[in-house]
């Protein structure tokens, strides 16, 4: 069997009103599989366990709301560096693809600076 990572995207919805922007993670998940389909499935399942509005707890701003499972964004097989496929220091789990709006735009990104760019979002291959 594989390692992927899978790219879950998670996202507030607020439940009282209407909703003009929305607040939202991208999880990776570490997942163990036969093929990236199955590695897909199996992150679907995972990222549904976390959806909730934490027994009514939660909250964005002032505004009551859940968390919800919006899609498997990507599933990137892991690249190892150990010849017997187990997972290990070194191993590059995921990435992530990205243009930016010249080098003031990068800058900020190496910095950790908020800064806006365009996120490619596809899979790569197995």
């Amino acid at each position: 069997m594989t390692w992927y990572g899978a790219h879950a995207i998670m996202y507030f919805q607020l439940t009282d009103g209407p909703q003009d922007e929305f607040q939202g993670y991208e999880n990776v998940f570490l997942v163990q599989a036969d093929s990236p389909d199955a590695a897909r499935a199996k992150a679907c399942e995972l990222a549904r366990r976390e959806e909730g509005d934490s027994s009514g707890t939660l909250r964005v701003g002032d505004h009551p709301a859940r968390l919800l499972f919006g899609s498997i964004r990507k599933v990137v097989a892991v690249s190892h560096y150990q010849e017997d496929g187990q997972i290990g220091d070194g191993d590059e789990i995921t990435y992530s693809e990205f243009v930016v709006a010249g080098r003031a735009a990068l800058e900020k990104l190496i910095s950790a600076e908020d800064v806006e760019l365009l996120y490619l979002g596809k899979d790569s291959p197995d």
